[in-house]
């Protein structure tokens, strides 16, 4: 690969490009020094007269991660020198630059790690499909096909990083938990590295950004710019890659041979190597760009404290009278262009914003209830400092808050990005993510404060639950006004960056060519701190402002949108509360230690990690896999379904405190169900079924199984007696009306009327006089008879009934037994009927013993076996729930 690079950089080509990047910044350099001079204008103005927005009800956490580790594992790295993939241990530190070690013993041991990357300006994939998509927009000459990616994937679970300059990484892990986990990372590492340029100092913030936005305005970009990303550095090597790449794809890339991939590969070597020239090149010419700039800054300072006053003066002159030329225009080119496109922009933007900060809202009440029932069942106080620890991290966890970054991707302006030019809604959807992250925080650092100043004035901490949900819901209001100041300042500012742009792209030709007459109004003493390109950029903003002002202002009527109106301001609501924030930073994890029990805090190293790997139950035991990272002390992931599951299995050997808690929960009884009664065929005809159940029962009190075995086979036993009966009951059904049909066809062909009528009504008085204590059949509204429940066991002097409901029988004389549930409702000895008397007498059934199930009852009235038993429990009730009877429904007794 080095003859290949060196073959088409050559000498020559390295000096022209090291020629052409040295003009790029010269006219950059140009553009800085005169912003500088407006930025540093504004700022000391900005300083004398206070010009400071509301102030905001929630805490600003100083230093968020100090001595923290965001993420660590072990994943799988495609290594491109040997084309092998390796395991590699990922350790993600505070400022989010993700660093590569051999392993994780190379880490505690202090070793230097294999490789650092920086993720500003990259792309998360999660599949080949994707990466093969950018790579064919991005590279000319030829296309590769659908499964012809560069490199094969050891697992089905790649996980890339791609930038459009730089070297691409390739990562895989080993199932797709993982992936979600890794990908979330990455993207919070993405998200963290493009917000690079910090807001303070403000001066060389504002000069910078404004002057990449002359610069490319002066090529006729006007648009919003995707690779505004990273520091300054990067984001000046980004603007000279603009405009250095296209040149050396038209020179270099017809020159390439190869398969389309083998070429893709060569140009990203060939682009990558160009992208680290022009970075160290940039990163030389900045230091001494800013050194220059800062020297003079004493000098210009103190010029404009003493002549601020001409300055203003100046400044408002010139600004009039181009207000007199441009105004008109633009504001014509709003009323024709964008007014009736502005409602659709913030309803485009508004919707996805707003939920989620919504969501940051629901998983601030989430997490902070679940701390509180952690506090009531663990020890309260105790436990304080171990649960604040996790919570005081909540922001800073990418899995948790990824559940409110998704919702920034609903975030769709395809029909506006062509008519406003607008590259791409990435920019928007970081921006409100990094401010729902900042909310998140200020809102968690609040609850901290307010819950440390309540902890010092009660030591006891008696009220501890009450008070921290008091503090909750203070805290949740104080978000609420300042997620909707934030989002409606953010509201703002994307309109204007959708805007300004199309307006200036618009009165460019019949404005900019009155720029030489309007320069001449300036002093050229002054014509360091007023500009004319920036005194034109105000008066096009003010005649747009007002139109923008009132869209949102009219949204914020909306509900559904969960915005103050301007006219609620919370001034000084809470004086004192901003004291708190003065305060050196709180350690819960030394403070409020539960002391009696050993110290983890060094156990995994020095730092602490925001984030731990759980491991996987689903997942296969594969080595290197980041699935074997112990959990460290950081905030816990939602636990899967089968670590419940194990947690509620953990129970003490004796069970002295599951009983006495089960006991104080709800009573326990016993119930006796004769496996053998509950059918009525003779021993005769079941002697293989019956004596198997009594060799279980005998077996179950030879030796009492544990409690899931035993309600495994009680459960077995119930099925087999419930399918005996069933059975029977067909049986005897088909019997019956096969002797009434044999008896109606008898006398039809005797054609005696009262023989017929002699037989049916001995029929009918033999069959009452079994039911003459049974209530009287009710007649249902399809001529249907549904009898009384109350002879479906024959062992009635067990106290016990099954009820079962049969489908009525069709024409065909089927029998349809429907699977229905089983109730068993306790029945005095006074409830039986002369039914059951008889068969307890005469049946022909040898009763087995008793199999005794230990059920208890829940509110819906199922019965559910368990172990032990408080038969006489105290305030015991027993509902019995009838099974839903169904239309052309009967239960007929036997």
């Amino acid at each position: 690969m080095g003859d290949v690079i060196s073959s088409h950089l050559d000498e020559n080509r390295r000096n022209y490009i090291t020629e052409r990047t040295g003009k790029l910044l010269t006219e950059f350099g140009k553009l800085y020094e005169k912003q500088y001079g407006v930025a540093l204008f504004n700022s000391v103005r900005y300083e004398i007269e206070g010009n400071g927005g509301p102030q905001t009800q929630l805490l600003h956490r100083k230093a968020p991660l100090n001595d923290r580790v965001i993420f660590s594992g072990n994943i799988y790295q495609y290594l491109e020198d040997t084309k092998k993939w390796r395991s590699r241990y990922c350790l993600v530190p505070h400022h989010y630059g993700p660093v590569l070690y051999e392993n994780k013993t190379s880490h505690e041991r202090g070793l230097q790690p294999r490789a650092g990357l920086n993720c500003a300006g990259f792309k998360v994939l999660t599949s080949l499909e994707q990466y093969g998509d950018l790579m064919n927009a991005s590279v000319p000459g030829g296309k590769v096909k659908a499964g012809g990616a560069q490199i094969k994937c050891a697992t089905p679970f790649p996980v890339i990083l791609w930038h459009p300059y730089s070297r691409h990484h390739f990562f895989c892990v080993t199932n797709e938990k993982e992936q979600e986990r890794w990908s979330a990372v990455f993207q919070d590492c993405v998200r963290h590295s493009n917000d690079g340029i910090p807001e303070e100092p403000r001066l060389e913030s504002a000069a910078f950004t404004d002057s990449v936005r002359l610069y490319r305005q002066a090529r006729e970009q006007y648009g919003t710019w995707d690779m505004m990303c990273g520091n300054q550095v990067q984001v000046l090597s980004n603007l000279v890659m603009e405009d250095l790449i296209p040149d050396l794809k038209n020179i270099i890339c017809p020159k390439l041979r190869g398969k389309p991939q083998e070429r893709q590969k060569l140009w990203m070597l060939i682009s990558d190597t160009v992208y680290r020239m022009v970075y160290e090149q940039t990163s030389h010419f900045y230091e001494g760009l800013e050194k220059g700039c800062s020297e003079k800054r004493a000098g210009m300072e103190s010029q404009i404290r003493t002549d601020m006053d001409q300055i203003i003066s100046c400044k408002e002159h010139v600004s009039n009278k181009i207000r007199a030329v441009v105004l008109p225009k633009a504001e014509l080119c709003v009323r024709n262009h964008v007014q009736s496109h502005i409602p659709s922009i913030l309803d485009a933007l508004m919707v996805p914003t707003s939920q989620g900060f919504a969501e940051v809202r629901d998983l601030l009440f989430k997490e902070t209830t679940e701390m509180n029932l952690n506090l009531v069942n663990e020890g309260g106080r105790e436990k304080l400092g171990e649960q604040m620890e996790k919570l005081s991290q909540l922001a800073y966890h990418p899995v948790k808050m990824q559940q409110c970054y998704e919702k920034m991707d609903q975030l769709n302006l395809e029909g506006l990005q062509q008519r406003f030019d607008v590259g791409s809604p990435s920019v928007f959807k970081q921006r409100a993510q990094i401010l729902m992250r900042e909310q998140t925080d200020n809102a968690v650092y609040t609850f901290e404060q307010l819950v440390h100043q309540e902890m010092s004035k009660s030591e006891s901490g008696a009220n501890l639950c009450r008070d921290i949900q008091r503090i909750l819901e203070r805290v949740l209001k104080k978000y609420d006004y300042d997620s909707s100041s934030v989002r409606k300042k953010f509201f703002q500012e994307a309109l204007l960056q959708i805007i300004i742009p199309f307006l200036l792209k618009k009165l460019a030709p019949t404005c900019k060519a009155e720029f030489p007459r309007f320069q001449e109004l300036i002093f050229e003493d002054l014509s360091r701190y007023v500009l004319v390109e920036n005194t034109y950029e105000e008066v096009v903003l003010q005649s747009i402002m007002r139109d923008i002002v009132q869209a949102v202002k009219d949204a914020a009527t909306q509900r559904k949108h969960n915005l103050y109106r301007d006219s609620i301001v919370m001034h000084n609501s809470d004086p004192n509360l901003h004291l708190l924030e003065e305060g050196p930073p709180i350690d819960w994890s030394q403070e409020y230690a539960d002391h009696s029990e050993p110290s983890n805090a060094n156990r995994h190293g020095r730092l602490r990690q925001v984030v731990s790997m759980l491991h996987e139950d689903e997942g296969p035991d594969i080595p290197g896999s980041c699935q074997e990272v112990p959990a460290q002390e950081c905030i816990a992931e939602v636990p899967e379904d089968s670590d419940v599951a194990v947690t509620c299995h953990e129970i003490p050997e004796d069970g002295s405190d599951v009983a006495q808690i089960r006991g104080m929960l709800v009573k326990e009884f016993d119930v006796e169900v004769p496996v053998a009664a509950v059918s009525t065929v003779p021993v005769s005809e079941v002697p293989m079924s019956t004596a198997a159940e009594e060799k279980e029962t005998t077996s179950d009190k030879a030796q009492p199984p544990n409690a899931s075995e035993r309600s495994n086979a009680e459960d077995e036993e119930v099925e087999e007696a419930r399918l005996l009966l069933a059975s029977e009951l067909a049986r005897q059904l088909a019997e019956e009306e096969e002797q009434y049909h044999a008896d109606a066809h008898m006398t039809k062909d005797d054609g005696t009327h009262a023989e017929v009528q002699m037989l049916l009504s001995e029929r009918y008085e033999l069959h009452s006089s079994d039911q003459k204590d049974a209530p009287e059949p009710v007649k249902l509204r399809n001529g249907e008879i549904a009898h009384s429940e109350s002879e479906m066991d024959p062992e009635c002097d067990q106290g016990e009934a099954l009820e079962y409901s049969t489908h009525r029988v069709d024409e065909h004389m089927s029998l349809e037994i429907p699977r229905v549930s089983e109730i068993l409702s306790y029945q005095t000895p006074s409830d039986r009927t002369p039914a059951c008397e008889e068969e307890s007498q005469s049946g022909p059934i040898q009763h087995t013993p008793p199999h005794v199930i230990h059920s208890t009852p829940d509110d819906s009235g199922f019965q559910s076996p368990i172990s032990g038993g408080e038969e006489e429990g105290e305030g015991y009730r027993e509902i019995p729930v009838p099974a839903p009877r169904k239309r052309d429904e009967i239960i007929t007794q036997f």
